[in-house]
Parts: structure tokens; sequence; C-alpha cells
């Protein structure tokens, strides 16, 4: 819910403005004069302000100049009520940047003109959303709302997937992008030797199964899930319409999947150049982080097929750190205790 600051010291016209923009569901707080208001804007941020001109103890310029002086404040749209209409007084307001004027009186319609202009004005995209909480539902009404992306779907239904089911196969044609929001999934490639290559591992808050919507291609992986996992479907018509209606919503949506494909491709250039103790070192260091409490749990064959290489030549890459004293091994975990000692490390 937006929070709207009224500043006027007439009390029924403050009073009878409060109750129009309750009843057309904005949160209102008001203030008697200006002092109050920047007071009790410092406590709490509003989205928008609608303030009075004339006043007692700081009138409505000296509330303006506070706001853009303040970087808590500035940049809050500002809409000035006034009875006066002089031309000289219109050009001061707008010379210290008020974004709308209201001359009084004014009607409910024009009320609600002016705030809903001024929201959508001033609604843009973040620069970042936090995907491992509710980033995905924020960017997508932030997106339909800036991008004017009426036709999104706006059911984001969470779908359960148990721990091993595939969710696609390789060769299955794409429908859908996926956002894993818990567990982890990994995508699976088969060599022409039936060997099995882990091509991702991807965990909450991560997009995958994106590349054949762009390529116009068939999977070329299959995806199954590590844990039990819960996802959220995003189909093709609206992946279309996030990357090519906006560039705004297309340029911030690109950001928001590019990192898996730059780690990728390092993880497919450090396959082809790099010893197998660097390989496994930079797997272990890739789940590391990903881990809660630094705790990989990961079957010694999954990460096998990360790395590119044998069980066995894994296993004993594994008990030679674990000599060194980098890292701690159970039969099931697999603790890293020198991160830095293996970022640095090179073999």
């Amino acid at each position: 819910m937006k929070t709207i600051l009224l500043i006027e010291d007439n009390e029924l016209i403050r009073e009878n403005t409060a109750e129009i923009l309750e009843l057309a569901g904005y949160d209102v707080r008001t203030a008697e004069n200006g002092k109050l208001g920047v007071e009790q804007a410092l406590a709490k941020k509003p989205d928008l302000v609608v303030c009075d001109i004339m006043m007692p103890v700081l009138d409505g310029y000296g509330v303006l100049q506070i706001f853009n002086q303040n970087p808590q404040l500035a940049g809050v749209p500002f809409i000035f009520l006034t009875a006066k209409t002089e031309r000289a007084d219109l050009r001061r307001g707008m010379e210290l940047g008020a974004d709308d004027y209201l001359t009084k009186p004014f009607d409910e319609a024009e009320l609600l003109s002016a705030i809903t202009g001024r929201f959508n004005r001033f609604r843009s995209l973040r620069s970042d959303y936090d995907l491992q909480a509710e980033g995905l539902h924020e960017f997508f009404d932030d997106a339909r709302a800036v991008g004017n992306l009426a036709s999104l779907s706006a059911d984001r239904k969470v779908y359960q997937v148990r721990k091993k089911q595939d969710i696609y196969l390789e060769g299955d044609e794409p429908n859908r992008v996926y956002f894993l929001k818990s567990g982890r999934v990994k995508t699976v490639k088969t060599t022409d030797a039936g060997k099995e290559l882990i091509t991702g591992l991807y965990g909450p808050g991560e997009f995958f199964g994106y590349l054949p919507l762009l390529e116009s291609t068939a999977h070329s992986d299959s995806a199954v899930a590590v844990d039990d996992a819960e996802l959220v479907y995003i189909p093709k018509d609206d992946f279309t319409q996030l990357l090519m209606r906006n560039l705004d919503v297309g340029q911030q949506f690109i950001r928001l999947l590019a990192g898996r494909v730059s780690e990728r491709e390092e993880q497919l250039l450090g396959m082809a150049y790099s010893s197998i103790r660097r390989r496994v070192a930079d797997t272990l260091l890739r789940l590391y982080e990903q881990a809660p409490e630094g705790t990989i749990q990961l079957s010694r064959e999954d990460m096998a097929a990360m790395v590119g290489t044998a069980s066995e030549s894994l296993i004993r890459t594994l008990s030679e750190f674990k000599q060194d004293g980098l890292i701690e091994l159970t039969p099931k975990n697999i603790r890293v205790l020198q991160p830095e000692k293996l970022r640095r490390a090179h073999w």
C-alpha cells in the first residue's frame, strides 16, 4: 500500500482530503504544518507528499527545500496545494522541483488523477531484486506497470517437485522458463559415450531452462530435482514480453538471467583447460558459496558429473584435499575448511 503524507493547516480540508485518499486505498498520514510534516517524513519516508503552500511555522516551499537537501527524502514525488494562482508562485514552486499543482478548491477526480499520474511517472524498476525473497513477484508487478504489460500472467502458482523427479528431458520442446523458489535442481547432459555431465546446479532464486527459448531449439539437457523443490513457471509468452516489449524491463530481466550464463561459460572453460585438482577446487568453491553454513550436500556421483571426471578421480582428489587440511569429509557431506587456500592455489 502506498503511503501519502498530507500536510495542510486547514483542518476541514485536511480531514476531507485524507478521507478521499483512504477510500482510494492509500495509507494516509497527516500533519497540520510543514515542521510536523518534515518530522513525520524523517520518521517514515512517504511514497508521495501532498502539501499546502501557505502554512504557519514552515510553509510548503520550506518543506520542499528540506526534502531536496535531505538524501533520505530527495526524489519523493511532491504535489503542491494552493489557493494562489499567480504566475510567480507557480514558477517558484517549479524551480524548487515541485512535480504538480492542485488549485483549491479541487474535486476528487482531480486529486486522484494527479496522484495516479505522479505514481505512474515515478515508478521505475529497481536496480536489484532479492530473488531469494519475494523479488520475482516484485519484479513482475513493476514490469507490468513500467512496461505496460497488462497481459502478463497474474497467477504465479508454486509447483511442488519431488526429489529425483524429471522437470524436462533432453529433446523436449521448451514452453516455459523455470524459477526455483526452494530446493536444488541440476541440469544434465548425456554424452555420446553415455557419460553424464552436470551442466548446471541451481539453487533458490535462480532461473533455468531459458536458453532453448532464446535459441528456438529443443532442450539440449535434462533437468532433475536434487532435493524436494518448489518451482514457479513463466510461460513462453510472458518470457517474450519481458524481453521484447519494453527496453527497461528487458534489460533488467536479462540482468536477472545473465549470472548463470557467465558461470556456465566459466565452468566449460575450466573443464577444457584446467587440471583435475583445479576443477575440483573450483567446483567445491562454487558449491561452498551456495551451501548453507558452508556444508556441501551432494552425492559424489553428481559432483563428479559437475567436474567432468570419473567418480574415482574425484574421490582421490577429495582425499588429497582432506590430507592437506582444506576440507572435511563425511559419507554424505563435505565441509570446506580453508576456502581462501582453495581459491589461491594453482595446480
